[in-house]
């Protein structure tokens, strides 16, 4: 019964991640956190897992559909992202071990969670600032920030990924949605090497990733067919509603844990 409700839950979220680009894991883990069947190292790596494939089908069915990037966009901000993947991970790690409770370091990855859900949706609804940054240390920091991020928390992505590159590269919604999707499948897979050489996956209930995996590529397909119908406008209403979403479970799943 976990595995449908996963299966369901890893479609959904992972079709709405590929439009809007945050990637799904921002749905997933706390939509994963509140059903509460799995500890909360094993959702983040099954989150992880969810992300990945969906940015490795999302991207490759943009590219044959002629989507255009800029590869040494891609290539400065995919290296920053695979270090901030690393970092994020021994992080995490770190904080598994220093606290020894699921619940704080739940609490710390809502907190961080939801400062970023904020900063995304007032940046989408009030642009406060673009800048033209385009030196590949700054597309390096870019990659390495939100690696970082995506790894700790084990969103795989988030808001923020599409918010900063608007805010840093004055890139429209939809490109930028392109840019985190390969952002995300960088830093995933930087964190799901880093597990394979460190704690390895013996921990986890690997029976579970026969559902994660096909909705995972289920939800791919469909939010990027999806994302090549919807204009510009109704991107900004999915990425809005999603982060309004997102926060309320977010702070619903940390006032469980008060």
């Amino acid at each position: 019964m976990t595995g449908i409700i996963y299966f369901t839950v890893i479609v959904l979220a992972n079709a709405v991640g590929a439009i809007s680009g945050m990637g799904g894991g921002v749905i997933i883990k706390p939509m994963l956190d509140f059903i509460g069947a799995h500890s909360v190292s094993a959702i983040s790596f099954y989150s992880t897992v969810a992300v990945f494939t969906m940015s490795v089908v999302s991207t490759v069915r943009q590219l044959r559909t002629g989507m255009k990037v800029v590869w040494h966009i891609v290539g400065w901000i995919s290296v920053g992202a695979v270090f901030g993947g690393i970092l994020g991970n021994i992080s995490f790690e770190r904080l598994m071990y220093l606290l020894s409770d699921d619940r704080a370091v739940q609490l710390i990855q809502i907190a961080l969670t939801v400062a970023t859900l904020i900063f995304a949706f007032l940046y989408t609804r009030y642009p406060f600032g673009n800048y033209h940054l385009m030196h590949p240390g700054w597309y390096l920091i870019c990659g390495l920030v939100l690696g970082f991020l995506a790894s700790l928390l084990g969103i795989g992505g988030g808001p923020i990924n599409v918010a900063l590159m608007m805010v840093m590269f004055s890139l429209p919604i939809k490109e930028a949605t392109i840019y985190s999707i390969c952002t995300i499948f960088f830093s995933q897979l930087a964190k799901l090497i880093t597990i394979a050489v460190t704690t390895g996956f013996a921990r986890y209930d690997m029976q579970i990733l026969w559902y994660v995996i096909p909705a995972a590529v289920l939800g791919g397909l469909v939010g990027a067919k999806a994302s090549r119908l919807l204009s510009v406008k109704k991107v900004v209403f999915v990425f809005q509603g999603v982060i309004l979403l997102v926060l309320a479970i977010n702070l619903y799943n940390g006032y469980k844990l008060f």
